[in-house]
């Protein structure tokens, strides 16, 4: 179970028909619930379309049927029972390909005895089901039933009629508003009065009854007022959409559209986000149309800020001293496997995303708001130096970044530029952006990659296995590689000063492919300029140094004098440990893959690594590479809380 953090807040929810099971959910976390009412599904009187599909049905005439809503399958497989013979209808539909939308709707066909062919992914919005269309299916000249939503959505029914299909639209029922409006202008008083800590929406009809009613009654005004004070909860991208129409943000969005995964999420943020709100709309920000860039933490000077972050649990982590729980952050941690950073990377091509320095800040922080981790690592790419050196750098669909022309040879050295920190400004931009944003107890870490992993990238032109060119360039010429790794810790150090100046508490250094070098090269190839590299970089600012595979060479990776040595999950943390004599702080090493499994095995490879830090002071918990494409975001949220959890005790 997620840890819960709503303990005696006041939460009101719009919920109607599941308004008990809600109730039920925010009591369990300790909240005080208020559940009002504020729709009411009324089946259409008329209905004479109904009875036309049906007849239709029956004789086979429709080759996909789409099924909307729980509510809306359930009244038309009624009103269709009352006509038709029950087994006729469930056999015609079973020669159609239904697609159904949604978990509610899905439980509405299998408790009539139909199985989708076809279940849209959640969110479910109208371009899920146009995905869905196109990845599997083809339309046209088909002929094509949906159930509809309340309303007729507009943006689904062009693109269906695009792609050149005959439609019938089957709408059963409509919203209203309930006949008794009091329990609806009594919560609109409460959140008005700020007597209302949490609002939970669970459809856009809730939030636009609520705007209706309140502007009926002249508190339109205060009501949008005390929800400036108030933590807005949002169930899924159509919600969220309705909510920013009306310039009300939402403050946090599930990412499984179902009552339990948006009360429990709540339960897990609300507090800590709430305080947040407010805080900053007492710092002036219009917290109804806010981005996660806008925060202002208030009076605090930057070096009160300052100090709040160097006795941070994250930074005395970093320098060894006692803390109450063991720190977490996770590589990659805005990454493909979060919804939200899916979306922003659907409209915005990668390399964009690293160079508008405002969207790499909201992505960085929008990572940990979600997680609720220790620290934050700026959004960027280790391969971002290159750009500056004149290597032709691009990033290719599918086949990630690319380098047009590799450096093979010492002579190719001379058409390199000179490095100037400054053509990375945007990412300094985004150092400084995100560190007045980011809550003062959390670190922020800078990154940069090591010397080694980044002449590979140069040399082989992207990926590579065995990383032949890059170690026959080493072996064959000495001297040209020193030049090559010279021009590149010198470039670094002046690139993760620009980044500690920006407002950066830690940097990591991603020597991500160190691990194909036998000891030997290593010591001769790369640490001499590890070293330089090192200790070029501003002192009191702490360095984690990372790599994959370098269960051989992790005493002479301790020798560069680095702070805190990253381990990923083929080595045992306590036997590393206590071989360096605890002389060094570590982070690591849940191996990635475990977060596909069920919990159980999770909490025990995480208490296997807390156990091996045997309450040393000096354990940053982190995977031992980062988070995976398609990882399980609950198992994430689960990770994060049981180590703060387990750790504690």
């Amino acid at each position: 179970m997620m840890i819960s953090n709503i303990q005696g807040l006041r939460v009101t929810s719009f919920e109607t028909r599941k308004g008990l099971e809600i109730e039920k959910l925010i009591n369990s976390h300790g909240a005080v619930p208020t559940i009002t009412p504020i729709i009411k599904e009324v089946q259409l009187p008329h209905l004479n379309h109904i009875t036309n599909f049906g007849k239709k049905l029956l004789k086979n005439e429709y080759d996909i049927v789409f099924f909307l809503t729980g509510i809306g399958t359930k009244l038309l497989l009624e009103k269709l029972e009352t006509k038709f013979n029950k087994k006729e209808l469930c056999a015609a539909l079973k020669k159609a390909t239904i697609i159904s939308r949604g978990p509610k709707t899905t439980k509405s066909l299998m408790d009539a005895g139909l199985t989708p062919d076809f279940i849209v992914p959640e969110p479910g919005t109208w371009k899920d089901i146009v995905r869905l269309i196109d990845d599997n299916i083809q339309i046209k000249d088909k002929n094509v039933a949906i159930q509809e939503y309340s309303y007729t959505n507009r943006h689904l029914i062009k693109a269906l009629r695009t792609r050149g299909c005959k439609l019938s639209l089957i709408k059963v029922y409509q919203i209203k508003l309930p006949n008794d409006l009091k329990p609806i202008i009594s919560s609109i008083d409460s959140i008005s009065l700020l007597k209302t800590d949490i609002s939970i929406f669970t459809n856009s009809h809730q939030i636009n009854n609520l705007i209706k009613i309140a502007r009926k009654e002249g508190k339109e005004k205060e009501l949008k007022n005390g929800l400036k004070n108030t933590l807005i909860a949002s169930i899924g991208p159509r919600t969220s959409e309705a909510l920013n129409s009306l310039d009300l943000r939402p403050d946090y969005e599930t990412d499984k559209p179902t009552m339990s995964n948006l009360v429990n999420e709540i339960a897990r943020v609300g507090r800590s986000l709430l305080n947040k709100k407010r805080i900053a709309l007492k710092s002036g920000v219009n917290t109804n149309n806010w981005n996660r860039i806008d925060m202002n933490w208030g009076t605090k000077t930057v070096s009160a800020r300052k100090e709040i972050t160097y006795n941070s649990v994250f930074l005395k982590t970093c320098r060894m001293e006692p803390t109450q729980f063991t720190p977490v952050w996770i590589m990659r941690q805005a990454g493909r496997y979060l919804r939200e950073y899916r979306e922003i990377r659907s409209k915005v091509p990668f390399i964009e995303l690293c160079k508008r320095s405002e969207l790499a800040a909201e992505v960085t922080l929008m990572a940990v708001e979600r997680l609720q981790v220790d620290a934050a690592i700026i959004f960027s790419d280790i391969l971002l130096i290159l750009e500056s050196l004149g290597i032709g750098l691009e990033y290719t669909r599918g086949d990630g970044p690319r380098i047009r022309k590799p450096i093979r040879s010492a002579k190719a050295l001379k058409y390199l530029e000179k490095f100037d920190p400054n053509s990375l400004s945007f990412v300094y931009d985004a150092i400084k952006i995100t560190r007045r944003a980011l809550d003062p107890e959390k670190a922020l870490i800078g990154f940069a990659g090591g010397p080694f992993t980044i002449a590979s990238y140069a040399i082989e032109g992207g990926g590579s296995r065995n990383y032949i060119n890059t170690k026959s360039f080493m072996y064959r010429d000495p001297e040209g590689w020193n030049k090559l790794m010279e021009l590149l810790a010198s470039s670094t150090a002046s690139y993760i000063n620009k980044q500690i100046s920006a407002g950066a508490d830690v940097i990591q250094i991603f020597d991500s492919w160190i691990g194909c070098l036998s000891p030997d090269d290593y010591s001769d190839y790369v640490l001499p300029h590890m070293k330089k590299l090192i200790s070029k970089i501003k002192k009191d600012t702490p360095i984690i140094y990372f790599g994959t595979n370098t269960s051989s060479l992790l005493s002479l990776m301790k020798d560069t004098g680095c702070d805190i040595l990253g381990l990923d999950w083929r080595v045992n943390l306590e036997k590393v440990w206590n071989d360096f004599g605890y002389s060094i702080a570590v982070q690591g090493n849940l191996d990635p893959v475990v977060l596909f499994g069920p919990f159980e095995k999770i909490k025990k490879d995480i208490d296997k690594i807390l156990k091996q830090a045997r309450n040393h002071h000096g354990h940053i918990f982190n995977l031992g590479h980062g988070v995976l494409p398609n990882t399980p975001v609950d198992n994430v949220l689960r990770l994060i809380d049981y180590v703060h959890e387990r750790s504690s005790k």
